[in-house]
């Protein structure tokens, strides 16, 4: 009885050293077929990627080399007229007549409406005869005070009385002149903001006149730019109205204080043309051309390879595409500034750059 137990015992440890075997023999084998087939692929894509480095790919290049950069700067702004004034009343009433409509031309002077003067009028009338009455009265009594008929005293009363009759005759005649309501420029009218039968106040705004024979456009330039600027300069402006056409400006102005963006207004005025009339509130792009001028490492901005953030280029080394990363500075045109990265004499792919990547073999087309 005991001898069946025991062989049964070790026929069930045979079975168990079997089936381990077996699963340790598989496990091996599924690792071997792993690390082939993982080999293989490795060795296909090294395979793959040599087959596409040998294919030559037909590329342009040119040398890199240092040239004259011109430093340009160009702002935005808006076009302002030379003097733009409100026309406001001096005094109070009705309008009675109009002088000038919206874009009218008026000489300074010219009158934009009258108000109702018969008062101010009635009032200078009387104040003109006894500023006359005081004046020959004054006259009188100084013949009388050299032939000894008068006092001093009466002289002097005589005097007070002509200074007081000429200030209320100065006055009557301000009053009576303002009721003609003129433009203190010469400009074209842009607003007008009264009629016939209006009634206005002393301070109140009724037109506006502006002279844009010579015109202003005001920027703001940055810090490190503002101080290459000389008033006295002059710059070019454009704008969108005629994109062909170039204006003559000087720098008029530049401010000597800046604003919290550490930027400083600088003026710049110009004279209006008659082939390309400008207008007071367009926009005009100043172009500063004076700022400098250096050599400079200089490349085609078609060479870059991806943004002018994170530049780079392929430079032709015997045959092969090198990728190099670059710093670029200022933009000239369609030329960029190279401050790190390429050396003068190198030559650089500017077409076909699209089909390659590092360490491809390329053939030179020029």
């Amino acid at each position: 009885m005991n001898h069946n137990k025991l062989n049964a015992n070790q026929t069930k440890i045979t079975k168990m050293k079997t089936l381990r075997n077996v699963v340790i023999g598989i496990a091996l084998l599924a690792g071997i077929v792993t690390i082939l087939l993982n080999n293989k692929a490795k060795s296909d894509a090294k395979a793959a990627k040599s087959q596409e480095t040998e294919k030559a790919v037909s590329v342009s290049v040119v040398t890199v080399s240092k040239s004259t950069l011109s430093q340009t700067l160009s702002l935005i702004g808006t076009i302002t007229a030379n003097n733009d004034v409100a026309i406001v009343s001096e005094t109070s009433g009705r309008v009675v007549a109009i002088g000038a409509k919206v874009g009218d031309y008026k000489p300074a002077g010219a009158v934009i409406a009258q108000v109702d003067d018969e008062l101010k009028l009635a009032n200078f009338k009387s104040a003109e005869v006894a500023y006359e009455k005081a004046k020959k009265d004054l006259e009188r009594y100084e013949a009388l005070l050299k032939e000894g008929g008068i006092s001093d005293a009466q002289v002097e009363s005589a005097r007070l009385n002509f200074k007081s009759a000429e200030a209320q005759y100065i006055v009557a005649r301000r009053q009576l002149r303002d009721t003609r309501i003129t433009t203190p420029i010469s400009g074209i009218i842009t607003e007008r903001k009264v009629d016939i039968g209006s009634m206005v106040s002393n301070g109140m705004v009724i037109a506006n006149v502006v002279d844009i024979a010579k015109l202003k456009v005001k920027v703001n330039v940055a810090e490190q730019d503002v101080f290459k600027l000389k008033v006295g300069e002059e710059v070019e402006v454009t704008t969108d109205v005629y994109p062909n056409v170039k204006f003559k400006g000087v720098i008029a102005t530049i401010s000597a204080k800046g604003d919290e963006a550490h930027t400083y207004p600088v003026e710049i005025t110009l004279n209006n043309s008659k082939e390309h009339p400008l207008k007071a509130g367009m926009f005009g792009r100043v172009h500063f051309t004076s700022l400098s001028e250096r050599q400079a490492l200089t490349i085609p901005r078609e060479a870059l390879v991806g943004s002018v953030r994170s530049p780079q280029v392929f430079v032709a080394e015997n045959g092969v595409a090198k990728l190099k990363a670059i710093t670029v500075g200022r933009e000239a045109g369609r030329m960029l500034e190279v401050l790190e990265g390429l050396q003068e004499g190198e030559r650089i792919i500017v077409s076909g750059q699209n089909n390659l990547r590092d360490g491809y073999a390329i053939s030179v087309s020029n």
